[in-house]
């Protein structure tokens, strides 16, 4: 994983938002882009995105309060709480417009942030992205296997929460569970898991949805990137989002799961990139 940041140069540092240290990569020059994680997650989770990305924009991967190495979470984390973290986040790196490529839990901050501040967001990209569906037996997976991880960090706990992520369970490397092993074990972790993973219950998460105002509120270019194998739900769900947003489009990628971006990188970057530079080479 990180043997594909070789020879790039970067900067991972620790910036104050609010109450929360956040922790930041930051690689690149040019227009931001800002790289946001899913559930639980944490910024290697764009490891093989960060090199080509970096070639064109100054590209910005952080983790969410109690996630990754940021400060662990003693309450329970709604959207606009997510939304006014990314907002602070940007003042203080001194962006006053950024482009936006979140995964999963990402894409749900993503389109409430563009929602509510269309002039801090030039394009978005929204890769699995949550917000828009609650069903109950996708909510009870990612509630159990990732407070079971979080719980008990063992190798084969972190390795089952990692692989239901994925179309081949053969893409979880050694390197990723134990990265992601250091992290859920470090002391507080548990018990910011249960407050993260309240948005796996039915009531908190109905109130925190996308809704069709907020699609349409979305007006700067969007793409919306699903999967062949998404244990999220079907391509369908994105295809309707794509669809209530004034300047959106849809793509599939093949023989992946929640992650493209980590399973089937080189088709993601090249998407990714066309989108972002208008097809400019």
């Amino acid at each position: 994983m990180w043997s594909a940041l070789a020879g790039l140069e970067l900067s991972i540092r620790y910036v104050q938002v609010g109450q929360w240290r956040t922790r930041v990569l930051e690689a690149g020059e040019g227009e931001p882009l800002v790289l946001m994680h899913g559930t639980g997650g944490h910024l290697e989770a764009y490891a093989h995105n960060i090199v080509p990305l970096a070639e064109r924009f100054r590209v910005i991967a952080y983790e969410y309060p109690g996630h990754g190495y940021t400060t662990h979470t003693t309450r329970d984390l709604e959207l606009p709480d997510y939304v006014a973290h990314l907002d602070g986040l940007l003042d203080a790196l001194g962006v006053d417009r950024a482009n936006l490529s979140g995964e999963s839990l990402g894409g749900w901050v993503a389109l409430k942030y563009a929602a509510a501040h269309p002039d801090r967001v030039r394009r978005i990209v929204l890769n699995t992205p949550g917000g828009t569906m609650a069903t109950p037996e996708v909510m009870e997976r990612i509630r159990s296997l990732s407070q079971a991880a979080a719980d008990d960090p063992t190798e084969e706990r972190i390795r089952a929460r990692l692989e239901w992520l994925m179309a081949d369970p053969s893409t979880v490397t050694d390197e990723l569970v134990d990265i992601r092993r250091a992290i859920y074990a470090r002391p507080g972790f548990a018990e910011s898991m249960r407050h993260i993973l309240c948005l796996q219950d039915p009531e908190i998460r109905e109130r925190n949805l996308v809704t069709d105002a907020e699609l349409a509120a979305v007006t700067g270019p969007a793409l919306v990137v699903w999967t062949s194998d998404d244990p999220s739900g079907p391509a369908a769900a994105g295809m309707n989002m794509a669809a209530k947003m004034p300047d959106a489009r849809f793509e599939v990628i093949k023989d992946a799961g929640h992650w493209p971006q980590w399973e089937q990188s080189e088709t993601f970057n090249a998407l990714a990139l066309e989108f972002l530079t208008g097809g400019k080479p």
